[in-house]
């Protein structure tokens, strides 16, 4: 019998750990399906600072989320047989009268403590957002190490991870108390109290004589009786206990609900921006930091939301944009030349592969140079041959022939161009040049040889 019962526990693990997996599973592609959709992922970043910590969301808050579901069906489903058996015996034995005074106790007692906890959901959000600040600030530290010991910044960014800590420890501690206090509360209402209101209503029907119990029963077959319908009545309370706390994790789901989507501040660089750049026509962008240039990229890839006037561009996949600091995935050499394709996309074009080391896989980000970045996005955007491009700073760490390769490059495989840039050697390689003042004000004119300076 023992066996059979160890299998049995087992096997209700196993099926619970199995839920827990595949609710995991269905959530987190259908949260990734929404974040990934379109430039949701880059509007929450950058866009909107009301949802931080994307990343701990989307991992060890979903994974506790479907803990806390799966643990609450579990909680509730057994708890609730319990009740149902336990009523029709005591009803049965005492009649309806004790366990529905019982009952009413219970959940009177049940509401008056679940108003109590009430703050418990909020505090657990706000423990969240700490660990994830907290988390954050150690991260950037570890991201910008090398910048931070240029500047000798390291008393700076410890007095930062101090300051974050020591809001997370207050909090913890606040928390701590508040559940030490509610523990409290728990222990006298819960269990001590309704363990003598439990045994108060089982001794109303054995107290009175009157009762047919004693007229037809023995002083032993009585006691046994009330032992017997003070243990169901005991138990009952207890899966109306077990009830309760399921509703304390409901409570603490509530900090997942609700994510709004992000939108750019409004703020007007550009009034009335009027251009029209023909395919084969390169355009130069050039003016003084935050005068509007990446705005402009922003708006042409969608990034950003388009507030009036007409925008007039080639459909998605008909624009490329690569940045000073090129963007290396995880995987092969392969995939940094392909990316966003896969391999599958690739053959789909009728690319075959070639020969040599494309398939190691390393981490390119760190392998690869400054220089060698440049040259990779460069050979990125050459496979996907877009009708335009937007080259932001891309060739800053390149020699000045091979940047001179690239445009020529460019100009004959058919990709238009829009390039920020201060390099003199590239007025040759566009027809076009775009000043911003950073005032509202922009020029947008040929390039002769007499253009002498942008702007002039």
């Amino acid at each position: 019998m023992m066996p059979f019962i160890a299998v049995v526990n087992n096997l209700l693990k196993l099926g619970l750990n199995e839920l827990k997996l595949c609710f995991r599973i269905r959530l987190s592609k259908h949260l990734y399906d929404e974040y990934l959709q379109g430039y949701t992922y880059y509007k929450m970043g950058n866009l909107d600072n009301r949802i931080a910590n994307a990343d701990q969301l989307l991992t060890q808050d979903v994974e506790r989320f479907c803990n806390s579901v799966v643990d609450l069906y579990s909680n509730l489903s057994k708890p609730l047989l319990d009740i149902g058996l336990y009523i029709f015996k005591l009803t049965t034995s005492i009649g309806a009268q004790g366990p529905a005074s019982m009952m009413a106790y219970l959940l009177v007692s049940g509401l008056l403590l679940t108003r109590l906890r009430r703050p418990i959901g909020k505090m657990t959000v706000t423990e969240q957002r700490y660990e994830g600040e907290y988390r954050y600030v150690n991260s950037r530290l570890i991201t910008n190490s090398e910048e931070i010991a240029f500047y000798n910044g390291n008393m700076r960014e410890k007095q930062t991870i101090y300051v974050t800590f020591k809001k997370l420890v207050d909090h913890l501690h606040n928390f701590i108390f508040f559940r030490f206090s509610m523990g409290y509360v728990d222990s006298i209402i819960a269990k001590y109290i309704a363990t003598v209101v439990g045994y108060l209503v089982v001794s109303r029907p054995f107290l009175d004589i009157t009762h047919p119990r004693h007229l037809n029963s023995t002083h032993t077959e009585l006691l046994e009786d009330y032992y017997q319908s003070g243990r169901m009545l005991l138990r009952m309370s207890q899966a109306l206990g077990r009830i309760v706390l399921a509703g304390r994790e409901m409570t603490r789901l509530s900090g997942f609900e609700h994510t709004p989507l992000a939108t750019p501040n409004g703020d007007i660089l550009i009034r009335d921006l009027a251009i029209e750049v023909p395919s084969g026509t390169n355009v130069l962008v050039c003016g003084p930091n935050g005068c509007g240039k990446s705005s402009l990229f922003r708006v042409l890839g969608e990034l950003w939301p388009l507030f009036g006037g007409r925008l007039t561009k080639p459909e998605r996949g008909k624009l490329f944009y690569v940045p000073q600091r090129p963007y290396m995935t995880l995987g092969s050499l392969r995939d940094q030349v392909i990316y966003p394709d896969t391999h599958s996309d690739q053959e789909k074009k009728g690319i075959s592969d070639q020969e040599g080391s494309w398939d190691t896989v390393q981490d390119w980000m760190d392998v690869l140079s400054g220089g060698e970045k440049q040259r990779m996005a460069m050979a990125r955007l050459f496979y996907h041959k877009p009708q335009f491009a937007i080259l932001d700073e891309c060739t800053s760490a390149v020699s000045v022939d091979v940047e001179d390769f690239i445009y020529s490059h460019c100009r004959k495989v058919g990709i238009t161009l829009f390039t920020v840039s201060h390099r003199k050697s590239l007025w040759k390689h566009h027809e076009y040049y775009l000043h911003m003042d950073g005032r509202g004000n922009y020029e947008f004119k040929p390039i002769t040889k007499d253009t002498v300076e942008f702007g002039s």
